[in-house]
C-alpha cells in the first residue's frame, strides 16, 4: 500500500484555522504521507486582495508547525492565469506518477458547486475526492446537485481503501464543525474586528506587517 498524498487547494486570502483543521482531519483519517497546499488563481472567483506571493507566504506560515510534511505547491500561481483544478491534478499525476494515491480535499460548500467546475467528472479519474462536512449534512440533501450526489455516492469508500489505489473513490469526514470563511475574516478585518481566533498567529502578524485588507490601509 502506498501512502496517500493530500491536496488542499484554495485562494487562502487569507488562510485560516478552518484550512488547518481540514488538513489535520484528513491526515489523521487517511494516515497520509504529505499534504500539498496549493494557492489557487481560481477562474470562478472575483479579484483577490492579497497577491499570489502573499497568499503563498501566508500558507507557508500557517502550516509551518504542523507535525506532518507540508509542501506549498506554487504551480497554479506560477501559471500566472486563472486555472482549473483538473489542470493541476493532471500536472500532479504526471509529476508524481500513475500509482500514487492522490486525495483532493474540499469542504461541503465546494461539493455543492462541483458541477460548475470545468470537466468535473474527470477529477475522479485523477484523484480521490475527500469532503469534510458540517453537522447535519447529507449527500441527498437539497443543496447537493443530483448528478454530483450520484457520482459521489457511487464511489464512497472506507478511508483505509483510498491508499490502496490511485484515484476514483470518495470519502467523507462527517461533522467537522469548522465554520470559518476567508470572506468573513476579510470583512472582520475591514471593520476593525478582532479575527485573531480565526487565523494562525503568524498569519495575523504577516497581515499586520504587510498592511493587508482595509483595516490596515
Amino acid at each position: 500500500m502506498t501512502a496517500c498524498v493530500l491536496l488542499l487547494g484554495g485562494s487562502f486570502d487569507p488562510v485560516h484555522n478552518g484550512h488547518l483543521a481540514l488538513g489535520r482531519a484528513f491526515v489523521q483519517l487517511l494516515g497520509a504521507a504529505e499534504l500539498r497546499v496549493i494557492p489557487a488563481v481560481p477562474w470562478q472567483k472575483s479579484a483577490l486582495v492579497a497577491t499570489a506571493q502573499q497568499r503563498a507566504d501566508m500558507a507557508a506560515l500557517a502550516f509551518a508547525d504542523e507535525p506532518y510534511r507540508v509542501v506549498v505547491d506554487r504551480q497554479e500561481i506560477d501559471r500566472g492565469r486563472p486555472t482549473y483544478t483538473v489542470e493541476t491534478l493532471r500536472a500532479l499525476r504526471t509529476q508524481l506518477g500513475a500509482t500514487v494515491p492522490l486525495c483532493f480535499l474540499m469542504g461541503a460548500d465546494q461539493l455543492q458547486r462541483l458541477d460548475t467546475w470545468h470537466a468535473w467528472r474527470d477529477l475522479f479519474t485523477l484523484a480521490h475526492l475527500c469532503v469534510a462536512t458540517r453537522p447535519g449534512f447529507t449527500l441527498d440533501g437539497p443543496d447537493v446537485p443530483r448528478a454530483v450526489a450520484a457520482e459521489f455516492t457511487a464511489r464512497l469508500a472506507a478511508p483505509q481503501r483510498l491508499c490502496g489505489q490511485p484515484a476514483g473513490l470518495t470519502c467523507i469526514a462527517p461533522d467537522l464543525a469548522v465554520d470559518v470563511s476567508s470572506t468573513a475574516i476579510r470583512t472582520a478585518l475591514e471593520n476593525g474586528i478582532d479575527a485573531g481566533s480565526l487565523i494562525p498567529a503568524p498569519v495575523l502578524d504577516y497581515i499586520e506587517q504587510h498592511k493587508l485588507y482595509k483595516k490596515y490601509n
